[in-house]
């Protein structure tokens, strides 16, 4: 089975394209670099092209025998999103219109989309179901559920199955260290946290300390980036195998502070930092905690790896990277 992995050279792909060669199947990266990496498109045949671009595409299609397109090519800073919607609705809605109208006229019928928790904006209880409300509060949880909406629409007027995918955090490297987070710039808490502890940065921020959590703290759940991977490739056998449309939430269920997160970063590095501890950010909730019950159900999946072993695993990278020019 030929699998084209559309952000097959980010972060989360990358460790897809891995995972997929190593069970078997046959890869096709596809990335524009923007915010990917040359390097880490080490697993397929690669090829550099944007989702909107709709003649780059076609020449794709036309080339290989695709059976499954995984979609992570979208931009996920919220912050930006807010300062430049217009940017975040071309690149997450319209040019996924664009993919999958030329999946549609080169006979492709079956996609796994990257999608997000922050489709559920303010949850109203805890751990969140796939059938909460969803009232995303910010254009990047917008243009996600934009697109889960058209893919109910496809799934409803065309011989077209998705699987959708609501992500936690999303954490941790590859255990052997050959891939791993490397945004610019960083914005997510473990290599934040980690950088503080390998002296690159000054100190690292604590946003709220007087949140009604176990110490005042965010709760989070952290989920590690092979286990999304393994997710992933559950979701195409599934559709491979007759299943049909569906959506999944993608967390390990558990919950942790950020204050427990600082702890288990000196645990393991065994190195302390400056922690400063400043107001709330607007819109971050107190809690944000899955349910992937249904994920556990439907496609067999749960999580191995625990919080040590996503601090670990990232741990070892981000002392990788300090020696590392990526391209």
């Amino acid at each position: 089975m030929a699998i084209l992995v559309a952000g097959g050279a980010g972060y989360i792909g990358s460790h897809v394209c891995k995972l997929l060669h190593k069970r078997g199947f046959s890869v096709v990266v596809y990335d524009s670099l923007i915010h990917g990496y040359r390097s880490f498109a080490k697993w397929g045949e690669f090829v550099q092209g944007d989702i909107g671009d709709a003649e780059c595409l076609s020449l794709v299609f036309t080339r290989f025998k695709i059976d499954v397109v995984m979609h992570f090519c979208a931009f996920i800073e919220v912050g930006e999103s807010v300062a430049e919607p217009e940017k975040y609705y071309k690149n997450n809605v319209q040019n996924t219109i664009t993919l999958l109208e030329q999946m549609r006229k080169h006979g492709v019928n079956k996609f796994i989309f990257s999608s997000t928790a922050a489709v559920y904006g303010m949850p109203e209880r805890m751990p969140i179901a796939e059938e909460d409300r969803k009232a995303p509060i910010n254009p990047y949880g917008k243009s996600k559920l934009m697109v889960e909406q058209i893919l109910e629409d496809y799934a409803q007027a065309y011989d077209f199955r998705s699987i959708r995918f609501r992500y936690f955090n999303a954490a941790g490297a590859d255990p052997d260290a050959e891939i791993g987070e490397a945004h610019v710039p960083e914005t997510h808490l473990i290599p934040l946290i980690l950088d503080a502890a390998l002296g690159r940065r000054e100190s690292i921020k604590v946003f709220g300390t007087d949140y009604d959590t176990k110490d005042g703290t965010c709760v989070r759940d952290y989920i590690h980036v092979n286990d999304l991977a393994d997710a992933h490739i559950r979701g195409a056998e599934y559709l491979l195998d007759g299943g049909q449309t569906s959506y999944f939430n993608l967390g390990s269920g558990s919950d942790f502070t950020v204050r427990e997160m600082l702890e288990t970063v000196r645990r393991v590095t065994g190195r302390d930092f400056k922690v400063v501890e400043i107001e709330r950010r607007p819109g971050d909730p107190p809690y944000l905690i899955a349910s992937s019950d249904k994920a556990q159900k439907i496609l067999d999946w749960k999580p191995g790896f625990s919080l040590e072993d996503i601090v670990r695993t990232a741990w070892v990278w981000q002392k990788c990277l300090a020696d590392k020019t990526l391209t």
